[in-house]
């Protein structure tokens, strides 16, 4: 009787983590799908009426470079948040469930991959403050009309709609981004506690 008890209790507690990657899957998916479609739909709008998704400023390439890795780690992290989904299936089958080295192994890879997008979002973020805080402090202090200033020292390049848009697009990315951690990190300390507690009750 003590044992149908106890393994009632496995039985739910396995339940209980398939069903919560199931559904943080689901919220981290949508979530990153929806905020990456926004800088997309804003850079195309961008350069829909202006030609440009740069701007007039002229940027390190570094940034660009950056920014690309930065959108390619979030559709990485979303990819791999509809495969947590699945995984959180083949947790609920008995025949397919897989070990806790591999559930946690999947974990950590996306989290990851979501800490590389954090750490460019920020880089990528600093810079360009940066960038702009000195365009802003060369130019004259005279209100907005100084925003589209072109004095010698600053290159004949001024500080536009672009950038804050691009700044934008970077602030929605670091959110997903920043989702994403905060998922994994649940998923993780889920796997590690039912795992954990299983190993200990067999025991």
């Amino acid at each position: 009787m003590l044992k149908k008890l106890v393994d009632d209790l496995h039985v739910a507690k396995i339940d209980g983590l398939a069903a919560t990657f199931q559904r943080s899957g689901r919220i981290g998916f949508w979530s990153q799908l929806i905020l990456a479609s926004f800088p997309i739909i804003l850079m195309l709008f961008i350069f829909t009426f202006s030609g440009s998704v740069s701007g007039p400023r002229s940027g390190l390439p570094i940034v660009g470079w950056l920014s690309m890795l930065n959108l390619m780690v979030l559709v990485f992290t979303t990819i791999w948040f509809f495969r947590y989904q699945n995984l959180g299936k083949r947790i609920a089958d008995p025949v397919t469930r897989p070990t806790e080295s591999m559930v946690v192994g999947t974990v950590w890879i996306g989290l990851v991959a979501s800490g590389l997008g954090l750490l460019f979002s920020l880089v990528v973020m600093l810079v360009e403050v940066g960038q702009m805080l000195f365009y802003f402090l060369s130019a004259p202090q005279g209100g907005i009309p100084t925003l589209q200033t072109t004095q010698s020292s600053l290159g004949g390049s001024w500080v536009s709609a672009v950038d804050l848009a691009s700044l934008m697009a970077l602030v929605l990315m670091l959110a997903a981004e920043v989702l994403a951690t905060m998922l994994g990190m649940w998923l993780l300390f889920r796997t590690t506690h039912v795992y954990g507690a299983q190993a200990k009750d067999a025991a």
